[in-house]
């Protein structure tokens, strides 16, 4: 919402792209995020986890989405907003998503691995030197 305001009150910033060039990159970018939340979220149901930062967690899920990304929610949300940002030609959606991942890191991820840490112990940290947080 921020960068629509942004956009269209202070100061627009287009991308420069055609319709077309922006409508295909911006589907293709959102529905990656799309498929790659639903992946996580499958991986949480198929293990009887519940997909909410705040709830317990029984296990550390390694396989799947998550051997390339410690967190594909977020990773997924992102390249949901960077779809709309690039769907809609407004840059300022864009260039918000780096100060975006920065309050979810600061909010959600750095208690969550803190978190997984304590109660996990070796087998997280190990898992954490071998899967990067984003990509």
């Amino acid at each position: 919402m921020i960068g629509g305001l942004l956009h269209a009150f202070v100061y627009p910033l287009p991308l420069g792209l055609s319709m077309g060039s922006r409508i295909g990159a911006g589907a293709a970018s959102a529905l990656l995020g799309i498929l790659l939340v639903a992946a996580a979220g499958n991986l949480f149901r198929r293990t009887g986890q519940d997909p909410k930062p705040w709830k317990s967690t029984p296990q550390i899920i390694a396989n799947g989405v998550y051997r390339f990304t410690r967190n594909p929610m977020y990773v997924g949300m992102g390249l949901i907003q960077a779809g709309l940002g690039i769907g809609f030609g407004n840059g300022w959606i864009i260039a918000l998503l780096p100060p975006v991942l920065g309050v979810i890191y600061a909010i959600a991820i750095r208690h969550e691995e803190a978190y997984l840490e304590r109660k996990f112990g070796e087998s997280y940290v190990a898992y954490k030197h071998s899967v990067r947080r984003w990509l």
